[in-house]
């Protein structure tokens, strides 16, 4: 059924999923700092996916376990920078900073005319629908900034790591070893955050976020990725704001500005314009070299 699905289809059923995971991360927030949340989602998703793909010892050694440790690490470092941003910065402006990564990616991917105009037309289609509002912290900013460049690298080793052929098992591994890297945030976050732990209730919201906000959305990301090349992926990630901003509209009657309308318009056409073809194989390996 994954290969008859357009592949924007699956794209936004996973960015309506991470929007539901993101809405009970919200629960979290009052219990445990950002980037203890951004490690429970971590470990939930690790555990539910080590329980469904199992995989094989050749998963776990040589070239193959390095390219997927890079994976989970640069999606974790993702994950953690970007909660620690919208902590300090307005969404808007967390967004609109962390889709720096994404567009890079395509920029740097582009080979014909074509493909820079659509990515010009993300890049404003972004900027009005975050309604960028420059103010916050430094330190946010910074933040942001390092969640572009962690975004930037997922779409690359994500790539790899789909083009290997056992994409979710690698991701199992990689979400494994990061988790066990990471793990020790939980206890450097305070004796408040190691006792709310031991609530049923913040590890049931826990595993809910990893499963909602990484596993459905990150599989499908798996199954995209094998089907387009980067660059057409990182324009399509364009169309995250514009789904939140429908989901907003339909689910919480929050009514989008005549400057969003305008950027949903030109996301829409950057996709259509950049989805006329796609990379083939080839491609995707020497630009993501």
């Amino acid at each position: 059924m994954a290969t008859r699905v357009p592949a924007p289809v699956l794209f936004v059923v996973g960015a309506v999923s991470m929007y539901v995971g993101a809405a009970l991360a919200v629960a979290l927030f009052d219990r445990l700092p950002p980037s203890a949340v951004a490690v429970l989602r971590l470990l939930g998703a690790a555990l539910v996916l080590l329980a469904w793909r199992r995989p094989a010892r050749s998963a776990w050694r040589g070239a193959r376990f390095w390219r997927a440790s890079a994976f989970g690490l640069a999606t974790a470092l993702m994950n953690i920078a970007f909660y620690e941003a919208i902590a300090r910065l307005p969404l808007g402006t967390a967004v609109a900073i962390e889709f720096c990564g994404p567009v890079a990616v395509a920029a740097a991917a582009s080979r014909r005319p074509r493909d820079v105009a659509a990515v010009l037309f993300a890049a404003v289609g972004v900027l009005l629908i975050a309604d960028v509002r420059w103010s916050g912290s430094p330190s946010g900013v910074l933040w942001a900034l390092g969640a572009a460049t962690m975004w930037a690298a997922y779409i690359v080793l994500g790539k790899r790591v789909a083009s290997g052929g056992n994409g979710l098992d690698d991701m199992t591994v990689g979400f494994v070893v990061a988790a066990v890297v990471l793990s020790p945030l939980l206890f450097a976050a305070g004796t408040g955050a190691v006792a709310a732990l031991a609530d049923p209730l913040v590890l049931v919201l826990a595993v809910g976020v990893g499963v909602l906000s990484s596993v459905v959305p990150y599989v499908l990301d798996q199954v995209v990725l094998r089907r387009l090349g980067q660059a057409r992926f990182a324009v399509l990630l364009a169309l995250l704001p514009a789904t939140a901003t429908v989901v907003g509209l339909i689910g919480l009657a929050q009514v989008p500005t005549a400057l969003e309308f305008v950027g949903i318009a030109a996301v829409v056409a950057a996709v259509a314009l950049r989805s006329r073809d796609g990379d083939t194989p080839e491609t995707v390996g020497r630009t993501g070299a």
